[in-house]
């Protein structure tokens, strides 16, 4: 059995599988509901057909069924080779009726193959004021399935996650709780008390060209459905991109992937910072800042400053025979995995350039991680400053201390997240940004409550 924390994923080989949602019952504790929704390719059902829940409990297909529930535990069979070919996805989630998931104790997720009963997984959850969850997916991978653990929460409830992942619901649903489907084409409008989104038009975007000018709005406007539902519609926060540029990187930098990551951050930027700039660094063996990344210059940004780090020769000064102006040499960047280096740097960064927001940093790695000690003190040092550190991670399994760091205890506040991204192309805009942000809001809240951030 493997023990998942959030963001981690694993293959699936069992052709069926049971999803068992857990938790501790008791008197105050609100009932749980666990549900189901088959997506395409997407991050869409086709029809509400596609919503598997107690009053519907089995799809059309027959591939997925929900059994049922006992006390503290509700659970879902998924038949992954009945699915059609068109799935690609199955969300596993869940509601409270009567509370919050912040008043469910012992809120965990477990994983069977169903033919045999061996326990495949599980995934401990944490929540707050969320009335819906996701809290894994089965998705499809190089012709077979995977399961990640997600821990996706909702503020708005079950009608806020219907409605992301395509389901119809009309506004006079009086109950937190899942209910049948509707067949109302129009979405309702936002919940009293509910800000709509607030999409923050940059300097220079409409410089940009138009196939990418395109793709940033719509970023954008994914970027503030995120941060509405956590109740964040118009906030500000400084940005900051730190990249891995080790030599185990040099496929990503090669097949573009980075550059294809790095344009999907200058959307958390463009919305977020009122400046529409962000701060850049770029790390190996060194730490090295890179020029702002002004949004309007984003394709020459790109193809300047977007790249794998290099042996260097000892010895050798003059620069490299190319090297245009503003362009760090590489070779000082080096090839190695020296993380705390480059997270002290930006560290200094922000106690030199205070800013009245909070600090986001984005932090792409593919691990490799073995500076263990070393990047604890720092992330441990750092707990006291407005910046929140949320760690990606690009496909490898070594991320030491950072995909641990939930867990380490003697913190006043939990300043650091971390998810597992092995294919990260194929993450659609809305399920990376709902994970890229899904724990910045309520560090935020907390380190205003303690006046680490006024």
């Amino acid at each position: 059995m493997t023990t998942l924390s959030r963001g981690a994923n694993m293959p699936v080989t069992a052709s069926t599988v049971r999803a068992v949602l857990g938790w501790s019952p008791g008197p105050g504790v609100p009932d749980v509901d666990a549900s189901a929704l088959l997506l395409t390719g997407s991050g869409r059902v086709r029809s509400d057909d596609d919503f598997v829940f107690y009053n519907q409990p089995r799809h059309a297909s027959g591939a997925v069924r929900h059994l049922g529930k006992q006390a503290g535990a509700d659970s879902l069979d998924v038949d992954l080779n009945g699915l059609g070919p068109d799935i690609e996805r199955v969300a596993l989630c869940a509601s409270a009726d009567g509370g919050t998931f912040g008043q469910v104790p012992g809120l965990h997720l477990r994983l069977f193959d169903a033919a045999s009963g061996t326990e495949l997984a599980r995934f401990d959850m944490e929540a707050g004021a969320e009335t819906a969850y996701v809290s894994g997916e089965l998705y499809r991978r190089a012709g077979g399935w995977k399961f990640r653990a997600v821990g996706q929460g909702y503020a708005d409830g079950p009608a806020g996650l219907a409605t992301d992942f395509g389901i119809s619901v009309d506004e006079e649903r009086p109950s937190p709780g899942p209910a049948a489907p509707h067949r109302a084409p129009v979405r309702p409008p936002a919940p009293a008390g509910r800000e709509e989104p607030s999409i923050r038009l940059t300097k220079g975007e409409e410089s940009l060209p138009v196939d990418m000018r395109k793709r940033l709005s719509l970023r954008k406007q994914q970027i503030a459905v995120s941060l509405t539902k956590h109740g964040l519609p118009r906030l500000t926060a400084r940005v900051i991109l730190v990249l891995d540029a080790s030599g185990s990187m040099g496929g990503l930098y090669t097949r573009g992937t980075m550059a294809g990551v790095t344009e999907r951050m200058a959307a958390v930027a463009a919305q977020l910072d009122d400046d529409g700039e962000m701060q850049a660094w770029t790390f190996a063996s060194n730490p090295a800042r890179l020029p702002d990344l002004v949004v309007g210059e984003l394709p020459e940004w790109l193809a300047l400053h977007v790249r794998v780090g290099q042996v260097g020769l000892f010895g050798r000064k003059k620069p490299p025979r190319g090297l245009r102006p503003g362009q760090v040499d590489m070779r000082a960047v080096g090839i190695q995995n020296e993380e705390q280096k480059v997270i002290a740097e930006v560290r200094a960064f922000v106690r030199d350039h205070p800013v009245p927001d909070p600090t986001l940093v984005l932090f792409f790695s593919d691990g490799g991680v073995y500076r263990n000690d070393e990047i604890e003190r720092e992330l441990r040092a750092a707990v006291e400053e407005p910046v929140f550190w949320q760690f990606i991670g690009l496909g490898r399994s070594q991320y030491g201390v950072l995909e641990r760091f939930d867990t380490l205890p003697g913190r006043r506040v939990d300043n650091v997240g971390f998810f597992a991204a092995d294919d990260i192309e194929r993450v659609p805009d809305a399920e990376l940004y709902d994970r890229l942000l899904s724990e910045f809001p309520s560090w935020l809240r907390t380190v205003r409550q303690l006046g680490i951030l006024r």
